[in-house]
């Protein structure tokens, strides 16, 4: 799966390339490849910085959530979502968090984000499966 960051921004608007259902980036359909000024290119980019290990993306070493160095671990429980909920409004066209839960499966160590955001562009949901954490 690709994980990336494509976002133009020209008098604020938000362009973003769209991802497809497997996570790569969608070609070959000229400008129905981009989420353009929607809460849908706003809630890409928050499942991409939660998907982004940070000091992953060479060209900007603090993009993505610190997981390595915050989040995994043991007794991190009580830090992890703060750390989350702080990525998510630190991503561009974010405005505020109106609803946010997690689930972590001890026995995968699977987490489980849902949250719902408010936009510039409006209200979204996001979802976000992060396989195989280090939290314990």
């Amino acid at each position: 799966m690709s994980v990336g960051f494509l976002i133009v921004c020209y008098n604020l608007a938000m362009r973003v390339r769209a991802l497809t259902a497997t996570g790569d980036y969608s070609y070959g359909q000229g400008s129905a490849n981009y989420l353009v000024d929607s809460r849908a290119a706003v809630a890409q980019e928050v499942m991409t910085t939660l998907l982004l290990f940070q000091g992953e993306w060479f060209l900007d070493t603090t993009a993505g959530v610190p997981w390595l160095t915050k989040v995994a671990g043991v007794n991190t429980i009580t830090l992890y979502d703060q750390v989350i909920k702080d990525a998510i409004l630190n991503v561009q066209g974010v405005t505020a968090i109106v609803n946010y839960s997690s689930t972590l499966n001890r026995a995968t160590r699977a987490l489980s984000v849902s949250a719902t955001i408010d936009t510039q562009f409006g209200i979204t949901q996001v979802q976000v499966f992060l396989p195989t954490t280090s939290i314990q």
